[in-house]
């Protein structure tokens, strides 16, 4: 049995990601602030916490519910995709607060997931990770430094895992390419004395070349449960074979 935990389920690419695994009868457990009221499956389990809130998740993963989700699967997947965009602005006018929660969000809670996952699924077959990345990893954007920093963060992650080899694990940190979620609406919102790359990214959304979360969804799930997916470590998805 395909069993997959999906961080930021209740909106954008984990919904459509968690859709996508509930259609083909994959069961998946959601951890979001809030559940997604959209997705009615008896395979879908949910749990409402806060990964921007430090100690949320430790003391979620000190309890029995990961353990208890995967203990009867053959494989586990683990995707990373929570995430937020915050702050945009230059080096220097950054709000702390906004800072060190972009940090525990995009990196410190997929780290410490990851950890609790191999350590949780040692009795399955076949373990896969994939933290969710962007093109800001590769590629810095002005007013986007703590979000790149924090991309560019897991990418090396799944890189040294990778190099660890460790019986039955795969692990990936793939950049889906620009998807039309709610992120990319806070984008074309941003100021564009904070970002000068704003009116790049609107007219992406005035021309139509967004990729809609459901397509990005479908290409991410068939990589991620191909024979191949591994053996790129990092990079973006949209170059990647199915499978």
């Amino acid at each position: 049995m395909i069993k997959a935990i999906i961080t930021g389920h209740s909106s954008g690419l984990g919904a459509a990601l968690a859709q996508t695994l509930l259609a083909r009868g994959i069961p998946v457990l959601g951890l979001s602030r809030r559940a997604n009221t959209d997705l009615s499956a008896s395979r879908l389990t949910q749990h409402a916490i806060d990964l921007s809130a430090a100690g949320a998740l430790e003391s979620w993963l000190a309890g029995p519910c990961l353990a208890d989700f995967v203990k009867d699967a053959d494989t586990a997947l683990l995707i990373n995709n929570a995430g937020q965009l915050q702050p945009v602005a230059p080096c220097g006018v950054q709000a702390l607060a906004c800072i060190a929660t972009a940090i525990q969000l995009n990196l410190t809670a997929p780290l410490l997931l990851a950890n609790a996952f191999v350590a949780r699924t040692a009795g399955c077959r076949e373990r896969r990770i994939v933290h969710i990345s962007s093109g800001a990893a590769r590629n810095p954007y002005a007013g986007w430094s703590v979000y790149g920093a924090t991309k560019a963060g897991l990418d090396q992650h799944a890189r040294a895992v990778a190099q660890e080899r460790i019986p039955g694990l795969r692990i990936a940190s793939l950049a889906p390419g620009v998807v039309d979620t709610p992120m990319q609406g806070e984008v074309r919102a941003s100021d564009p004395a904070d970002f000068p790359q704003h009116a790049r990214f609107a007219a992406l959304k005035q021309d139509g070349q967004l990729t809609p979360p459901a397509e990005a969804a479908r290409r991410l799930v068939e990589h991620l449960l191909g024979e191949r997916f591994g053996e790129w470590v990092d990079g973006d998805l949209r170059s990647l074979p199915a499978a």
